[in-house]
Parts: structure tokens; sequence; C-alpha cells
């Protein structure tokens, strides 16, 4: 059996990096990771599952990163930095903010950006191994990272316009063009290079010591990629663009009961015929990237990998889209063929068809059940316990997801009648104790794995909501404060993993 197996019984905890508590604004990789990683093991989880980790767009949105490849720099830990002697210890100190609860994502970068700069120019003064290893990866990641640094800098050349806009020449990315670009900016590209070999190094140490713990690191990898990435700029023949650079097609969902418009995403889509005829290489190449960072990861909406919402480039809603047939197991069979073992979790949620079960069991990939989800509907709801199968993770919510403290309230004040007694039944209702009650209804479950994220199992309120969907401001941000995850917490959450024969360690 591999170390860390998606097929055995275990449980884990959600947590993004940029939640947890940390003295520059955001989460990092730095300490607080690593006791993270202790509490996990101390209270006998096997897994920590995380959002997307590439760098953000403006709004801090894991989903909307430059880069299906780079880290995050926001993630870089300045103690780390600071412990590595590239740093004074005392400006670092001096740059430490008290935290609110939240991240603000532009403040985090005014803080940080000058030191990770200062930390750039004390390691250009280096010399030997450490210069040699920067080196090495700078030729071991030349395949996405000299479109990665010279796209980030030339956005930031051009005042973040979109890369349409850009001058023809480079847009269409001329050769004479790139080169002449990439010797204008060097200087900021070796730079970005430096944030990267840093981040890869950072999440080394971190992704070590989760190992030795025993707790394995479960991704997270969007189907699509952002329109204004170097994904897209560097590889436009894969995607439905015009000659100008702009989407023929984008991704979204159709109309459903909760928005007559459908959701409008936005992502320019795939020519899957064209990545067909490559052999689906860099698609490869992206899950590779993944297993890289994570022992396993989650596909996002795997139901686009059997069909997709196609709406037409300029349409003002999802409305006027409509399905087209995905890559189906073709795709599948050349990842097998790259890399033996799936180790993915099938995202089977929202406008499900009998192809996309299909699908996954015919790859033997685990699918989702969410508790939040299991109250409504009829006796058949797939979301029940007695209706788990043990190849499934059950979730009592998801980053997407009121907390279930939030949901619990909202449905008591307002839900449908069946469905409020329907959970009643299976919960033993107590106002405060709620969470647990969930917690126990996922651990006691026949799936093979259990994860809770952190707001759960604190108890938290709507207030310490990750995400609501659609919506732009104001998402990605809550984060844990310094020392909720108590002793009494550990104690409990590991008891009960004992009691329902999940307990790791």
């Amino acid at each position: 059996m591999a170390p860390f197996d998606l097929h055995s019984r275990a449980s884990g905890l959600l947590l993004h990096p940029t939640s947890l508590p940390s003295p520059h604004g955001i989460g990092d990789l730095g300490p607080s990771a690593h006791a993270f990683a202790d509490f996990l093991a101390d209270s006998g989880q096997g897994w920590w599952q995380m959002l997307p980790i590439g760098p953000t767009d403006a709004w801090g949105s894991p989903y909307g990163s430059s880069s299906a490849f780079a880290g995050n720099p926001l993630l870089l830990s300045l103690e780390r930095l600071a412990g590595e002697g590239l740093l004074p210890p005392e400006q670092v100190g001096a740059a430490a903010r008290p935290s609110t609860g939240r991240v603000d994502f532009a403040r985090a970068w005014e803080v940080k950006e000058p030191l990770l700069r200062a930390a750039f120019r004390a390691f250009e003064r280096l010399d030997g191994e450490r210069r040699a290893g920067f080196e090495a990866f700078r030729r071991e990641n030349a395949g996405w990272l000299g479109d990665f640094t010279l796209f980030t800098a030339l956005k930031q050349r051009f005042g973040g316009a979109l890369w349409a806009d850009w001058p023809p020449e480079i847009r269409r990315r001329e050769p004479g063009a790139l080169e002449r670009a990439r010797e204008a900016l060097g200087g900021e590209i070796r730079f970005l290079s430096f944030l990267q070999h840093e981040f890869f190094r950072q999440w080394e140490a971190l992704r070590g010591h989760c190992r030795r713990k025993g707790v394995g690191l479960i991704g997270d990898i969007p189907i699509y990629v952002s329109r204004e990435s170097a994904d897209v700029w560097a590889n436009p023949a894969l995607f439905r663009l015009d000659p100008e650079g702009r989407p023929e097609a984008v991704a979204g969902v159709p109309p459903d009961y909760f928005n007559s418009n459908g959701q409008l995403w936005g992502n320019p889509l795939y020519r899957w015929d064209t990545l067909r005829e490559r052999g689906y290489g860099w698609w490869i190449a992206r899950l590779s990237a993944a297993f890289r960072f994570f022992d396993a990861s989650r596909l996002d909406h795997f139901i686009g990998f059997t069909r997709y919402w196609e709406v037409p480039g300029g349409a003002p809603t999802a409305r006027e889209g409509r399905w087209r047939e995905g890559p189906g197991y073709d795709f599948f069979a050349q990842v097998q063929r790259a890399f033996g073992r799936l180790d993915f979790i099938a995202e089977d949620l929202g406008d499900v068809t009998p192809e996309v079960f299909e699908l996954r069991d015919r790859l033997g990939l685990p699918g989702m059940r969410v508790l939040q989800f299991a109250f409504g509907g009829g006796n058949d709801n797939l979301h029940l316990p007695p209706h788990h199968p043990e190849r499934c993770v059950v979730y009592t919510g998801t980053h997407d997801n009121d907390t279930t403290m939030g949901w619990f309230a909202r449905l008591m004040r307002e839900g449908p009648p069946h469905e409020r007694e329907r959970a009643l039944r299976w919960l033993n209702h107590s106002e405060n104790e709620i969470h647990w009650e969930m917690i126990r209804l996922a651990f006691l479950s026949r799936a093979h794995l259990a994860v809770i994220p952190v707001q759960d199992l604190l108890g938290l309120g709507t207030e310490a909501r990750m995400n609501y969907p659609g919506e732009m401001n104001g998402n990605w941000a809550w984060r844990l404060r310094e020392g909720e995850l108590t002793e009494t917490t550990r104690a409990r959450l590991r008891e009960e993993t004992r009691a329902a024969g999940r307990l790791r360690g």
C-alpha cells in the first residue's frame, strides 16, 4: 500500500495555507504551517487538504491564478528567509502586523514585497551551492518558468492590461520581440524566478515535515485556467481564442433553480481536439506539477471531462451557452499511461449525468459526498450516509458552502420543513454542538476518507465562510487566529477519529 492512500480509512482537515495565522497579513509556509501539520498528526489525521496554491488574482481567488505551475509568492515565509540569513530578523519583526482574522491581499503584498526584494538582493550576493541550486532550478523548470516570469514582468510593464491588448508582436509571441523583452526585463525576471525557487524550497520543507508526521497533502486542480495566465498566453493554440487572443468561447454552467442566468465563469475553453493530437502533453505536464506538490488532488468540475457548457465569447450571460462533449476516457487513458496510479478525487457535484458516474467508476476514483446536501429531496439522496460507498470522500461542507453552524442556523430559520425534520432526525440537536454531530456523522460514514473544514471543527458561523460562488469581493479572506486550535479541540478530534476507526499514528 502507498504511504498515502485515498482508499484506506482515514480523515483529515481542509484549510488553505492563506488561512493560517502569521505575523505578516496572510498565512504562509512558515512556522504556523509546520505547527498545523503537528496538530493534524497529534489528532490522528492522515490528510491536509488545500485549495489551489498558484499566484492569485486581485481578489485573492486561488481559482483565478496566473499560472497552473507556479506557487503563490504571498505564501513565502519571511521568518524562514530570515532564518536562512537572507533578511535581518529585526526587520522581519518590525514588519509584523496585528491579525484581524481576515486577509487583505493587497496590503499583505505591500508588506512583503519590499522584504522579498531585499532577500533577493542578499541572495544575489551569495555564491557557491545555494546559487548553483538556483541555476539548476531555472534549468529544470524552464518549460514553464521562463514563460511565467516573462508574462508576469510584462503584465507589470503594461500596467496590468489584458495580454490581448499588448503590442501585437508581444501578443503574437514573435521570437525577436520576446528576446528583446527578456533582455529589457532581465532583472525583474530573475527576481520572479528567485521567488519561485524559494517557494519550492519552502514547500519541500513543509511537505517533508508532513511526511515525517504521516500526513498526506491533497491539492486542488481547477479544470480551467485563467484567461490572464501565462498558460493561455504561451499556448494559444490549445485554447478557443481568435487571432487577437480573445476567447471565442468561454466556460460556465447553465441556468438552474438558483440562478436563472447560469454562471458565466469566463475561462477560455480548451481545443480538446488539438490537445488530443498532441497527446495531452500540456495537461500531463500540469498534472506532473501537481504531483510535485501533493500526494493526491481533487479534480475540480470533473463533470467537464464528460461534457461542458460552452458560452460564446462576449455573451452577457451563460444562458446563451450549449453543452459540448468533453474528452472523456481518452484523456484519462493517456494520464494513466503517464502516471500509472490516479491519485485523484473526482468533484462530481452539480449537474451530474450517468456518464459522469460511469467515467468516475471506470477510473476507480472516489467521488464526493457533502452532508449539508444530505437532508433535502427523497430517501434516495446520494449524500445521505446510507448511500455513501466506501470509495468516496465525505465532507461536512466545502469551501463553496456556508459553515456547518451557519448552514444549520439558516436551515432552522428558513429551510423547507421536510429538510429541517430530516436533519433533526439525523442529528442529535444541540445548538452549540451541531458541528460535532456533523463531524461524527461524517466520521461514521462508510466513506474511506472524511474531510472536515477547520471552520466546522471550531464551530464557527457564517462570518468564517470562505467563498460565496459568483461574488467577486470579500471571498477567500477568512483566517485562523493564533491559539484557536486548542488542546481540548485536539483531544476531542483524536477521540472522535479513534472511535470511528480512522486514527492515523
